[in-house]
């Protein structure tokens, strides 16, 4: 494997701060600037070692990302994609302990906004890549390098624009590997079990609209918007959604009930919680369909009933279940509200035993003997589903040891956004172990 040095570690460090300092805040909107100035920075990083690479736009000049394209020992085998993206989501600074962007290291820990969402798998790739470039090492095979821009706001702008615009960048890619898995869950000294993302729940973010008459606020009215749309909401999210099992979920759930000796109650997530503390956050989402509201909109004036509601829902659903999950959101809202979707994204699933996750798993108990390794099934979303319309089955695969006081799920999007810089010279050196052999 590459030279484990600090060298290695201490440039991934580097690039992450650097990374965190570019404000690359992508809250939906066509205002984003920093994405832009964060692939100017790769694109240097790259070239500074001579690695060819291209600095692209999307759909204008501020949406951009970078490609490489690194050669590997055996040509013959399908390239293997390796993704970030250079995107964060928005930060008030005045909740953060510290500035998120200042990049500041405070307790043997990188803080910011990005710093495990996902600059710090950025820079353990960049780092990889460019040690690679100054030692003439190679991976196992060539790795196709895409950093992008607009993972945050669903890859319109990123990931599902090249799909349809820059196929040629996939070319021959059969499988993919990007964020959110191999991060470590303490279960007792010296054992830890290591959760690698092989499957996503699906998007369904909702509008609900309801129309009524409008009038004045003094009067009598049984057809108010409001109230249709209120009901629905509550409906929705007062739902006790049961438990919906995919293959991935069912390997999950049986993997942590033999780690922690337990037999996990996931119809109770009370019980669950007591169960698995934190953990329980991460299990219950990806076990069930998911309605959470997140906004409402209506009316101009307090004595106005306005003539229409609206209302922002987060659907998650389970994969293989999209059809009973759109079937029952209806079932709930009632006849008199109508939903558009606002984004809508495939659930995916990839196998598991498969020779790619057998590297990954190689790898972690090479730097951890101690190591358990599972698949899980990720809540949220990610560039691999937009990939999955090319036929690329998506892994996720961020390496990281966490000490075990330390609430992982709770920092994606939260405030204090942090990773221990341990953590990162470990993920660094599982990255080059996996790469050597996958």
């Amino acid at each position: 494997m590459p030279n484990s040095s600090p060298d290695l570690a201490a440039d991934a460090v580097t690039i992450l701060r650097d990374l965190i300092r570019i404000d690359s805040t992508n809250d939906g909107s066509d205002a984003t600037v920093g994405e832009a100035a964060a692939a100017e920075y790769v694109e240097s990083l790259l070239a500074e070692v001579g690695v060819d690479c291209e600095r692209f736009s999307t759909t204008s000049g501020r949406r951009q990302g970078v490609y490489a394209r690194i050669s590997g020992h055996d040509s013959s085998r399908p390239p293997l994609l390796l993704h970030g993206h250079l995107d964060v989501v928005p930060a008030h600074a005045a909740d953060w302990r510290v500035p998120p962007f200042a990049a500041e290291v405070e307790g043997d820990m990188v803080w910011g906004r990005g710093a495990v969402d996902m600059k710090d798998t950025d820079a353990m790739i960049l780092s990889l890549a460019r040690h690679w470039a100054r030692t003439g090492e190679r991976p196992a095979r060539d790795l196709v390098i895409l950093m992008l821009p607009d993972e945050e706001a669903g890859g319109r702008h990123g990931s599902h624009w090249l799909v349809d615009n820059r196929p040629d960048m996939f070319a021959g890619v059969e499988e993919a590997v990007g964020e959110v898995g191999g991060f470590s869950l303490t279960v007792a000294e010296n054992r830890r079990l290591y959760l690698i993302q092989t499957a996503e729940k699906g998007i369904a973010w909702m509008r609900l609209i309801a129309q009524g008459t409008a009038g004045h606020g003094s009067m009598l009215n049984d057809d108010n918007a409001v109230t249709e749309v209120a009901e629905a909401v509550s409906r929705l999210a007062r739902h006790d959604w049961p438990v919906c099992l995919s293959p991935t979920a069912e390997r999950m759930v049986a993997a942590i009930s033999e780690a922690y000796g337990i037999d996990i109650d996931l119809a109770d997530t009370v019980a669950l919680r007591d169960q698995l503390g934190p953990l329980a956050r991460l299990i219950g989402a990806g076990t069930r369909h998911v309605t959470n509201p997140t906004m409402l909109d209506a009316g101009y004036k307090v004595n106005v009933i306005p003539g229409e509601a609206t209302a922002g829902v987060d659907g998650r659903f389970v994969p293989g279940a999209e059809d009973e999950f759109l079937a029952e959101v209806d079932r709930l809202i009632g006849p008199r509200v109508r939903r558009e979707f606002e984004s809508h994204d495939v659930a995916i699933e990839a196998p598991y035993d498969v020779p790619l996750v057998e590297a990954m798993t190689q790898a972690l108990v090479a730097e951890d003997p101690g190591a358990m390794v599972a698949p899980y099934i990720l809540s949220a979303g990610t560039d691999a589903k937009a990939f999955s319309r090319l036929g690329i089955r998506g892994y996720g695969f961020s390496p990281l040891q966490l000490p075990p006081d330390l609430d992982f799920a709770s920092l994606f999007h939260g405030v204090d956004e942090r990773v221990p810089m341990e953590s990162v010279g470990f993920g660094v050196r599982v990255l080059a172990r996996f790469l050597e052999t996958a």
